[in-house]
C-alpha cells in the first residue's frame, strides 16, 4: 500500500513472519496500532472479504486462512519515502467476523498485542535466590529469545541484593506480572518496542528514557513548517509527592527516617512543576514493610520519581505526511511554536 510516499508492509505467519500474499494485501481495509509509554501495545487489522466461488461455499476464505489464525505473529513496517520503520511486532489474540449483506462486504477483523502477551500466559511459582532485581528481569526476558527480545536493563539507583540467609525472592505470578512488579517498586517501566530490524524487539526495563536523542521537532504555528494539526496542554499540580516516614532495621532493631525531597528524574522542563509548587507538594506517609533500610529508601524515592512523570501532559494530532517520519512512542521529541513555557 502506498499513499503520499508512505508504504505499509505486512508480514505474518506462525513462526517466521513472511510477506502477506495478494489475497490479504488486496483485502486489507484498515490498520490501527496503539502504543503507550508503558505496558502493552496493540494492533487491529480489518479485511473486506466474501465468498467468490465454488471453493468458498463452505466458509469465508479469509476466516479459514492459516495466516490469520490466533497466536500467529504479525509484523507491520511503515516506510516513509525510503526509511523503513517497524511499527508493530505482535501476536494475534482475537478474530472477529462481521457478515455483510452485499457480496464482498464481509469484514474479518483480527486483534492482537505485542509479543509481551506471550510472557503473560503461564502462572509460575519460582524462587530466585541471591539475584537482585535486574538479574531476575534479564533471566525472565531471555526465556522468550525466540521472539527476538533484546533486553535493555537499567539498574535502579538503589540496589539491595538479597542474601540467601535472610530472604529469597519468590515469584508467584506470570513472568510479565513479576517483571512489572519489580519495575513498580523501583520506579521503572517495562515495555517492548519493535525493531529496529524486523523480527527483533527491544525489551526495556528501567526509568522512563530521558537521555536519548530527541526526534524531529513538533511544530505549532510555524507557517509552512507546521506539522501538528492540534495540540493542548494540561498541568496536574496534585501529582507530585514526597515521602516521609520511618522504617525499622531488622538487623539492629533501630528505626531510621525515610524521606524524599525531590524527583531524581532528568527534568524535561526549565521549570519542573514540583519545583515551582514545592510549598504545596503532597506528602505521603511511608508504611511499607521492607527487608532493609536500603530497600525502603529505594522504594520511597521510586514513588516520588513516579509521581512526577505525568505532571504536564500534551495531547494532540500529528500530520504524519508533513512530519515525514514515524513519531516513536516513549521517545523524546522537540516542540516549538507553542510558547516559551511549553517548549521542550
Amino acid at each position: 500500500m502506498s499513499f503520499l510516499g508512505v508504504r505499509l508492509t505486512l508480514l505474518l505467519g506462525p513462526t517466521v513472519p513472511l510477506p502477506a500474499p495478494p489475497l490479504l494485501t488486496h483485502s486489507l481495509e484498515n490498520v490501527e496500532v496503539t502504543h503507550t509509554d508503558e505496558g502493552r501495545s496493540g494492533f487491529q487489522l480489518s479485511f473486506l472479504s466474501g465468498r467468490r466461488g465454488v471453493r468458498d461455499v463452505v466458509d469465508d476464505p479469509l476466516l479459514v486462512s492459516p495466516l490469520l489464525r490466533t497466536f500467529n505473529r504479525v509484523i507491520l513496517i511503515v516506510t516513509f519515502n525510503v526509511t523503513p520503520r517497524v511499527l508493530m511486532d505482535g501476536i494475534i489474540t482475537r478474530q472477529e467476523l462481521t457478515p455483510g449483506e452485499e457480496p464482498g462486504t464481509t469484514r474479518v477483523t483480527v486483534t492482537g498485542e505485542d509479543v509481551s502477551v506471550m510472557m503473560d500466559l503461564e502462572d509460575r511459582s519460582a524462587e530466585h535466590p541471591a539475584q537482585p532485581d535486574p538479574a531476575i528481569v534479564a533471566k525472565l526476558i531471555l526465556r522468550y529469545a525466540r521472539y527476538g527480545l533484546v533486553p535493555v536493563i537499567i539498574p535502579p539507583k538503589v540496589l539491595d541484593p538479597p542474601l540467601p540467609i535472610e530472604r529469597i525472592p519468590v515469584q508467584q505470578c506470570t513472568d510479565l506480572e513479576y517483571i512489572e512488579k519489580l519495575g513498580r517498586r523501583n520506579g521503572h517501566v517495562f515495555y517492548i518496542s519493535p525493531g529496529p530490524v524486523p523480527g527483533t524487539n527491544r525489551a526495556y526495563w528501567g526509568p522512563p528514557p530521558r537521555l536519548s536523542v530527541p526526534q524531529r521537532a513538533l511544530s505549532v504555528n510555524f507557517g509552512s513548517n507546521t506539522n501538528v494539526d492540534s495540540i493542548s496542554f494540561s498541568q496536574d499540580a496534585l501529582a507530585p509527592e514526597t515521602v516521609d516516614g520511618d522504617v525499622q532495621d531488622h538487623r539492629t532493631n533501630r528505626k531510621f527516617p525515610v524521606r524524599t525531597f525531590a524527583s531524581l528524574r532528568v527534568p524535561l522542563s526549565a521549570k519542573p512543576g514540583w519545583l515551582v509548587d514545592r510549598a504545596h507538594t503532597r506528602v505521603s506517609r511511608f508504611r511499607e514493610v521492607t527487608p532493609s533500610v536500603v530497600s525502603a529508601l529505594g522504594r520511597a524515592q521510586a514513588r516520588t520519581d513516579k509521581s512526577t512523570d505525568r505532571t504536564v501532559t500534551a495531547t494532540g494530532r500529528l500530520d504524519a505526511g508533513r512530519y515525514g517520519d514515524l513519531l516513536q512512542a516513549r521517545g523524546l521529541v522537540g516542540l516549538r511554536g507553542a510558547g516559551k513555557s511549553t517548549l521542550g
